[in-house]
Parts: structure tokens; sequence; C-alpha cells
């Protein structure tokens, strides 16, 4: 069992939702990148996505653009994120990481290499936002005979026909993009969002995670209640960019700065 499907079963047991925050590795600094991992687990993250950069993340929003130009500013390569996961695992060997980004980063490192460095870093999963699974046979035939969890998104728009066999590919979880757009856009409804998961819960096995469009508590709370795990990016991100390139912070520093973090941890078991 794998540990993300280890984690949603935990979480079913007793009852819980899923908090699943993002955050770009290398933004502002890969030493913060892993106290910053450390203090979201100790603010109730269950699973992480960590993003690593490329230079045309074309479906993320401003947000997310400024942090991936932060961390390309300070030269993070993908070979620099598996290394980062490695000295997270030095620590806690409980959480899932899944890397989340672009396909040109992995395939200039190779599928298989990738796949062979990303185990050996402790990566449990992997989410590319660019590559629709109709194009992904090569790939797909390797990740399916490793460990590793592939994880696909599902949009509003998504034809139920597509959407059926994107969960029939995906393993972990699913991703629901709760709204039209990318990431850090705000016209959520509430309503058109609950109809298509429950839609998407009636043929998908799989647990389903709702990610775009959540930025307070509120939010977190309202879709939490709709699907088995949340996804927080812009939100998280964005008080990332506060932080300071040039200071050591500690864990607790960087716990108090994402308090918003724990905030809606606690919306979302209190819902």
């Amino acid at each position: 069992m794998s540990r993300i499907e280890n984690c949603f079963k935990q979480l079913k047991s007793q009852n819980k939702k899923g908090f699943i925050p993002y955050l770009t590795a290398g933004d502002p600094n890969l030493e913060c990148t892993l106290n910053l991992m450390h203090a979201l687990v100790k603010a109730g993250a269950d699973i992480i996505e960590l993003g690593y950069p490329f230079s045309d993340p074309s479906s993320d929003g401003p947000v997310i653009q400024r942090a991936v130009e932060r961390s390309l500013a300070k030269h993070t390569r993908l070979k620099d994120v598996l290394a980062l996961v490695k000295r997270f695992r030095q620590e806690n060997q409980n959480t899932p990481v899944v890397l989340m980004g672009y396909l040109n980063p992995i395939e200039c490192m190779g599928y298989q290499k990738f796949t062979d460095a990303a185990i050996a870093s402790g990566v449990d999963g992997v989410l590319v936002v660019d590559m629709p699974p109709e194009e992904a046979h090569e790939f797909l035939q390797i990740i399916h005979r490793s460990v590793l969890d592939c994880i696909f998104l599902v949009a509003p728009t998504t034809r139920e026909e597509r959407a059926r066999k994107i969960c029939e590919l995906s393993s972990g979880y699913v991703y629901y993009v709760s709204l039209k757009g990318v990431t850090g856009a705000s016209h959520l409804d509430i309503d058109s969002v609950r109809t298509n998961v429950n839609l998407l819960k009636s043929y998908c096995g799989l647990p389903i995670g709702i990610g775009f469009g959540i930025k307070d508590v509120d939010t977190a709370t309202k879709l939490g209640g709709l699907a088995d795990a949340i996804v927080v990016g812009s939100a998280l991100v964005n008080l990332i960019a506060e932080l300071k390139d040039d200071y050591d912070y500690s864990r607790d520093e960087l716990f108090k700065h994402i308090e918003l973090i724990a905030q809606m941890r606690i919306g979302l078991d209190n819902k």
C-alpha cells in the first residue's frame, strides 16, 4: 500500500478530510522550502504537493508564476527538488509527497531515470499538468510498473467519457479543478462544484481532491465537505512570497507565518 493510499485510508477511518497544501520548491530558497514542508506537517498537512519549477508554467496564475520565477532565479532544477525530498525523508517517513509540474523537465531527465530517482528520493506521486492521458502512454507504462502514483486533473469542462478514462488511469487520488481558468482564479461556484464532484464520485473509485480557488477558511470548509480532500496553492504561495530570501527562518517562525494553513485544517476538522 502506497503512502498516499494509506493516508486516505487513515483519514477515512477517522472521518476526516485530507488537507493538501502546494508550494513551489526553491521559493524563496531550498532550505526554506525544507523547513516549510515540516511546518506544513505541523499545521496539519496530510499530503504535500511540491512544485518543481519550469520556465513556462502555462496553467498557473500570476501568484505561482512569480514563485516559479523566484525559484528559477535561484537556479532550482528538478534534481535539486528530488534531493530536497530525500532530505525531508530523513525526518519524515510518513507524509506523502507529490511532485507537481510540467512535462519538459521530466522529458529532459528521461522517464525511467526520473521515475527511479523519484522513488529513491522518497517521492510518492507525480502530477504532470500538461500531460494529457491520451499522450502519456510511454510515461504511464513506466509509472504503472513502479510504486509511484500518477495523479491526473479533471476539469469542469471534462466530458464524462474522458473523465472516466482519466479515473481508470489515475492512482492515489484524482484532482478536480473547481473552476475554469488558471490557479488563483476567484470565480468559484460552490453549487456547480457540488454537482460535478457528485457525478465524478458516481464512477470514480479513487479519493477526490478539490483544488483552485480555495483562499480562506470559509472556502476550505465548504469545499472540504464536497470531496475527500482539498488542495490549497495560491493562498499559501502568497504567504511564502512575503518571506525574505536572506533570512534563516526557523520552523517555528514559518509555522506562525502560515497560520492560515493551520486555521484551514481546524475549519476542515470542525465542519
